[in-house]
């Protein structure tokens, strides 16, 4: 009740510095989305991931931000195996900067530690 008492009095200029002044807080931005600062497209790195690993299918893909970069992440199946290969694109230069075998275990934990993230 507070919020909506408190959003009817706030004029446009103050809604604005409080939305910015609450991103900030969560530790995002108003800025553009993650999309949208990536130079490397999501077509473009699946075909840089699969080049790593030619026999394997996507299985998820996601653009993220990790230790300040902004990457592509591709969990990529392959045949007669159960492992995942976790292949990550740099978004702005298209390299490979990261390469990880996954254990279906492995992947259980890590799901787990992304529902607990909210992620």
């Amino acid at each position: 009740m507070f919020i909506r008492t408190r959003l009817k009095f706030l004029n446009r200029r103050g809604l604005l510095l409080s939305l910015a002044t609450c991103s900030l807080a969560l530790g995002t931005t108003l800025s553009a989305a993650p999309g949208d600062q990536a130079k490397i497209s999501k077509q473009e790195a699946e075909k840089i991931a699969l080049a790593r690993v030619p026999d394997g299918t996507i299985k998820s893909a996601e653009l993220e931000t990790e230790h300040g970069k902004l990457i592509w992440s591709f969990d990529i199946a392959r045949p007669k195996t159960s492992n995942i290969t976790e292949i990550q694109v740099d978004a702005k230069k298209g390299l490979i900067v990261s390469e990880q075998s996954e254990t279906p275990s492995q992947q259980a934990t890590e799901s787990q530690e992304d529902k607990k993230q909210g992620g």
